[in-house]
């Protein structure tokens, strides 16, 4: 096979911290080259480099040699990325908000016509041609096989469908010849995760190589031609897919073995007569998640996986009972009537939500680590300040020793806690959100993909806090997840959403093919429906 892509020995340094270590890597026209690692390994930062992003360029630059074709090229800039046929899906939405999807998609590859005054006065004066964007709009989100209306606006749509959308963008790019996919199914369910993995086979066959990084190392087994794997900026094996099996490629990304998850037992059994939350009939107008009708009494104490197709609606529960969409319905907490729509009032009663959507409404992003773990608390109760005469002080000692506290428990990886959040890596972006999440104490903590983007060592440290939240400090925890087996690991009762209704409440150890009839909302019998 023809190569088509090598990166020699390319190293990277940011703020005098080495974070790639003379990494090569070799890619085949028409083939799958997975790449994995731990978060902080060096993988998005290596694309970034062969992706020309700003903020290798702004930071010094790198060492080694980019070749395309056997040439060796200067990739300044995204456009340049773009002009030698590279793509990329980032593990981070570049979508514009208040764009619609057909704007997102054909951005900077407008296709214009001609008017009276272009023809006259020349090509910068003719006008965007909407109905030919339209059709190529329609055709690549068609070609991924999602049903998403061209003309929505994207700013309030499901994480999910923008993922689709951001690579609908790159398959409209009719110069595509190497795509890359950085996280391309964290935040899509099974079912929608294979039907990407769909896609990436329709492009391989078509010619276009792709490096394919993400977290779900079954995933990477199953699609990659090649896999290599990073540890701590450096290259420690590579080589086809084949040689490797699951339990290797964990081992080697976290230099350690991983165990399986341990359940401790409770000091009080789960009960159904004992109640934290009653929800009732339940909507939710949630843009691409609209629940129509949920109801579900949720034990105190236990652990409640909501799980589901994306834009069935799974997302939208934990959003409406938080205040973050205009819900109805009847809800008790501890048997009294809870207020919908005050996100305020959600959190002042104990019931606290972290968002699947970290960078939209989770972080403070030019804000410290330490800043943004305690600012919700200082903001809503008062913590981590102190009185002096007619002022109000940051309690900056007690910031400082928590925010250590969250930083070990979760390993965090960052320099301090005084450095900023937008620096960190995805994955350590997401344990600050989960570490500011615990700070405020939750009664009840709805939790929305909580591992998103988190490599397989982080995930067992994020698990692993969850459990000892529930178990220790008797914190109610609801968990929604587009990762099943995730799901069925900690809970102990897990819902499926079909259609924006509640479809079945399965155990954790029914079949696959009972969870996947109630996705399909085709369970019947209803042995566990609760």
């Amino acid at each position: 096979m023809r190569v088509v892509l090598e990166m020699r020995n390319i190293s990277k340094s940011f703020y005098g911290n080495q974070v790639l270590k003379n990494v090569n890597l070799t890619l085949h026209e028409g083939e799958v080259h997975g790449l994995v690692g731990e978060n902080g390994a060096g993988k998005t930062t290596l694309m970034n480099i062969l992706f020309g992003m700003p903020v290798i360029h702004s930071t010094g630059g790198f060492e080694g040699e980019i070749l395309i074709d056997g040439e060796r090229v200067n990739i300044d800039s995204p456009r340049k990325a773009m002009e030698y046929g590279i793509g990329m899906v980032h593990q981070e939405f570049m979508l514009i908000p208040g764009f619609t999807v057909t704007e997102n998609i054909k951005l900077n590859r407008e296709i214009t016509r001609e008017n009276i005054l272009s023809k006259v006065f020349g090509k910068s004066l003719r006008t965007l041609d909407f109905p030919a964007m339209r059709e190529d709009a329609k055709e690549a989100i068609g070609t991924i096989g999602m049903s998403i209306d061209e003309l929505a606006v994207v700013a309030g749509l499901p994480v999910a469908h923008k993922q689709f959308i951001e690579i609908a963008r790159e398959i409209d790019k009719k110069n595509l010849r190497i795509l890359v996919l950085d996280e391309p199914t964290a935040v899509l369910s099974e079912s929608e995760a294979e039907r990407l993995l769909d896609i990436v086979r329709y492009l391989t066959n078509k010619g276009v190589s792709i490096l394919f990084i993400s977290h779900r190392l079954s995933e990477v087994l199953k699609v990659s031609d090649r896999i290599t794997i990073l540890r701590d900026g450096a290259v420690v094996d590579s080589g086809p897919a084949s040689k490797f099996t699951l339990s290797e490629i964990a081992e080697k990304m976290v230099g350690r073995k991983l165990e399986n998850l341990d359940l401790p037992p409770r000091t009080k059994e789960l009960s159904d007569e004992d109640t934290i939350m009653s929800i009732r009939n339940l909507r939710v107008y949630m843009p691409g998640e609209t629940v129509k009708d949920f109801s579900i009494d949720i034990r105190r104490g236990e652990i409640l996986g909501i799980g589901g197709l994306a834009g069935h609606g799974k997302l939208g529960v934990a959003n409406g009972i938080a205040g973050m969409y205009p819900a109805e319905g009847e809800v008790y907490l501890e048997g009294k009537p809870y207020k919908l729509n005050d996100a305020s009032y959600a959190l002042r009663n104990g019931v606290v939500y972290l968002s699947e959507d970290r960078r939209g409404v989770g972080l403070l992003l030019d804000e410290s680590v330490e800043m943004n773990i305690a600012a919700t608390a200082i903001l809503a109760f008062g913590e981590f300040t102190r009185r002096f005469l007619f002022f109000t002080l940051y309690d900056r000692k007690k910031i400082r020793e928590h925010a250590m506290e969250m930083i070990r428990k979760l390993d965090i990886r960052c320099k301090s806690p005084s450095q900023i959040v937008r620096r960190l890596s995805g994955g350590n972006q997401q344990k600050v959100c989960l570490a500011r999440a615990f700070t405020l104490k939750p009664k009840i903590l709805f939790v929305s993909e909580p591992t998103r983007g988190i490599d397989v060592g982080a995930k067992r440290l994020v698990l692993d806090y969850l459990i000892e939240l529930n178990r220790k400090h008797g914190v109610t925890i609801v968990m929604t997840s587009s990762e099943l087996a995730e799901l069925r690991s900690i809970c102990d009762r897990i819902a499926i959403v079909a259609e924006g209704r509640l479809s079945a409440v399965l155990p954790p150890t029914a079949s696959d093919a009972e969870f996947g009839l109630a996705m399909a909302g085709e369970l019947q019998g209803g042995t566990h429906r609760g």
